[in-house]
């Protein structure tokens, strides 16, 4: 043993230490070893990565991928790797306030109870909306739901996974009549030809990262405004315009259809709509298309006969798609791509959304806000019958519609609709476009009810806040982008009079009355997962052949997974792929081929505004830095916010590496952001990532949203960039 590079590292002792063979990190003295190893589920992005906590009396000391889950393999990005700490990080709420007023729980829960059935006895169930998360367990998704719209019967309940993902849900459902990602990453590692279009993994969920570099066959290419980390490692990067991905993907397709590279025996047997989407591309011109997209024809060819001639193909995205006014549409387009070529239902072949939290799909699938549990249609009477007989309530309790979208939530405040709010688990003054118009909005309610694990900037201007316990101290399940439901496992108890968002829902179900009704014989998150299993059955999104016991011994089960099906009982993973047989949940059971035209920008580039602002994410921050601005180690990584600007662009305005520099759009400004320049972004178009409150670029991005999903445009606003009011240039 060298004690040298013990005393270095900090783990010598006095002499006669004993020594132990940790798995993670060898032979270290006995005293720094966990006592035990608790397996869980990360809780930062949707690849749903298996870790292993360190925990020594009472405290989470260690943390390390495990080996043997099928999603990781042991590895684990940065975020994963210093996850631990958030459980000992400052900033937790540990009591609950009303009125700036520590109070305990039994008065606050009721003080909330009070004042919202208050405000709905005076002014209707539209009074009173809730906003929440993609980050609680499943089991709390399907609790809140029926507690939202069957106890406290609100008119208007969504989530912050509209901010993200609402898109994809849209687009698969106009493509296949459902939502549900078809593929499973091991597709990654089937395929011929990988498209990321505006999926910068590498940053932002960097354990599929590998998947996709240890494809020796694929060809990779990466649709992407910035020369980003993932581009970096593509065979072929197209450096398209923002908001030219529709173009893009037209004249692909037409390069395909005139190839004759269509895989005429899917579309004929699968899908409708053909004849008219070959109409469509008629009318497409490739050197506009080349124009529009910043790309040249050679390689908007050379792309699509790669595409047309790989065996299998995977095109995926995430938020560069997603984040846009015609975000829903741009997904049916890759999805009409994927359909002509015959990549769907097939090893190797998807299209993917990659989703952005831990556990979006949970509340997709259990959470009641887009649709009922079960992707159930609020207009479908057979649904509707079905969910009230398992339930065992009157059908006219179900709501006949969605209600209100989070930003449509944000517009009845402000038209003064709805008087009351309670967000769970979200930031929503840091993470929703035009923060100004947003705390505007927060200004005018009669009563804000925030319930989170920490201080926020949203938790500042609440009436009521509620301590709740975070990752790492609660049971339940999330399910990651390949429809793979995995175990969260309490690792340590939450701190002061925390409680776990399970526990909140059901004693506001019990001061409501309505528990004994809802949620009769529940003790725990089981329970609810059990409950939902049945719910979930015969449906697409089918949990009723997962328990915990088969989810334990396979590292995660995947989605459909029904109890009747013996090759599935005999296997215990659940099913990789949908849509294997070519039938769709449509009327037709053929899917949908759509036709979609580009619409231009409405906040483009002018004289006072001659830049286009793009937004993203950092490897080392999550969402508004809630939990990863406390964690040192990555708060020394990225410890500010940062603009890139191109070096033509920087020297036209005389400004260097380093200069603080003022960002302004037609909605506010953001100041002294430090500068870098950079060829990763091209002329005329900046980057800034949106992690940091204090500089929030949610004061710059403006409030327009997809007609279909509702999701925000945040990627593209005008903006012109100066110098920071008395600060000199640097040399």
């Amino acid at each position: 043993m060298n004690t040298r590079l013990l005393k270095w590292l900090g783990l010598a002792t006095e002499p006669g230490v004993s020594f132990v063979d940790d798995p993670q990190f060898g032979m270290i003295p006995s005293s720094k070893a966990p006592q035990k190893w608790v397996s869980t589920t990360c809780g930062y992005c949707s690849v749903g990565c298996g870790m292993l906590v360190g925990v020594s009396d009472g405290a989470a000391i260690a943390v390390r991928g495990d080996p043997k889950h099928p999603v990781n393999h042991g590895r684990l990005c940065p975020k994963g790797q210093s996850e631990h700490l958030t459980l000992s990080a400052g900033g937790r709420l540990l009591a609950p306030v009303v009125d700036g007023v520590e109070v305990s729980w039994p008065t606050a829960i009721a003080e909330m109870v009070q004042r919202f059935t208050h405000l709905q006895s005076e002014y209707g169930p539209e009074a009173v909306a809730v906003i929440s998360t993609g980050q609680l367990v499943t089991e709390e998704f399907y609790t809140l739901g029926k507690l939202v719209r069957l106890g406290l019967g609100a008119a208007h309940f969504d989530g912050n996974t509209t901010l993200c993902m609402a898109s994809a849900v849209s687009g698969y459902k106009q493509s296949f009549g459902s939502d549900g990602p078809p593929g499973a990453y091991a597709d990654l590692e089937a395929a011929d030809f990988i498209m990321l279009i505006g999926a910068n993994i590498a940053d932002n969920h960097p354990l599929l990262t590998p998947r996709v570099m240890d494809n020796d066959r694929a060809t990779v290419v990466v649709v992407d405004p910035r020369v980003t980390k993932t581009a970096m490692i593509a065979d072929v990067h197209l450096a398209v315009r923002p908001r030219s991905d529709i173009a893009l993907l037209n004249a692909m397709m037409k390069v395909i259809v005139e190839a004759d590279l269509v895989d005429h025996d899917f579309v004929n047997a699968h899908t409708e709509g053909y004849s008219e989407l070959v109409a469509h591309l008629d009318a497409v011109v490739l050197d506009d298309a080349s124009v529009e997209c910043g790309v040249s024809v050679e390689q908007i060819c050379e792309t699509a006969i790669a595409l047309g001639r790989a065996k299998n193909a995977v095109i995926a995205w995430t938020m560069g798609v997603n984040h846009s006014t015609q975000g829903t549409e741009t997904v049916t387009a890759i999805n009409t791509l994927c359909a002509i070529t015959g990549n769907i239902g097939k090893p190797g072949s998807a299209p993917m959304s990659i989703t952005g939290q831990c556990n979006a799909m949970g509340t997709r699938e259990a959470g009641f806000t887009a649709s009922m549990p079960g992707y159930r249609a609020y207009d479908d009477p057979q649904a509707r019958a079905e969910l009230a007989e398992l339930w065992n309530v009157d059908e006219s309790r179900l709501p006949l519609e969605r209600g209100r979208a989070y930003p449509d939530i944000i517009e009845g405040i402000i038209r003064g609709k709805i008087k009351a709010l309670w967000i769970i688990a979200t930031n929503p003054v840091v993470s929703y476009p035009n923060r100004e118009l947003l705390e505007y909005a927060l200004s005018k309610l009669d009563v804000l009810v925030v319930q989170d694990g920490f201080e926020t900037p949203t938790t500042k201007l609440a009436h009521i806040t509620l301590p709740a316990a975070i990752w790492g101290e609660k049971e339940g399940t999330f399910t990651n982008s390949e429809r793979r439901v995995s175990r969260v496992r309490k690792v340590l108890a939450p701190p002061g009079m925390a409680r776990s968002d399970f526990d909140i829902f059901l004693d506001v179900a019990q001061e409501m009355g309505v528990d004994k009704e809802l949620f009769a014989g529940w003790l725990g998150p089981e329970d609810a997962f059990n409950e939902w299993r049945t719910v979930s059955a015969t449906r697409l999104c089918d949990y009723s052949g997962i328990t915990y016991e088969r989810i334990d011994a396979n590292g995660g089960v995947q989605w459909p997974c029904p109890a009747d099906r013996d090759d599935l009982d005999a296997q215990g993973l659940g099913t990789e792929r949908l849509y294997e047989t070519g039938v769709f949940p449509t009327k037709s059971g053929r899917m949908k081929l759509h036709c979609v035209k580009t619409r231009q920008m409405s906040d483009r580039p002018n004289e006072y505004f001659p830049m286009l602002l793009n937004t993203g994410r950092t490897v080392e921050h999550w969402h508004t830095r809630t939990k990863t601005g406390r964690v040192d180690i990555l708060e020394h990584l990225a410890p500010e916010a940062w603009l890139e600007m191109n070096p033509i662009d920087a020297a036209h305005l005389k400004l260097h590496p380093g200069d603080e520099v003022q960002v302004t759009s037609q909605r506010g400004s953001v100041d002294r952001i430090a500068l870098r320049v950079t060829a990763i972004v091209r002329p005329g178009e900046v980057f800034l990532p949106f992690h940091y409150d204090e500089r929030c670029a949610n004061r710059l991005t403006l409030n327009e949203f997809d007609p279909i999903s509702r999701e925000p445009n945040y990627k593209q606003c005008a903006v012109r960039v100066e110098r920071s009011v008395g600060r000199r240039a640097t040399t």
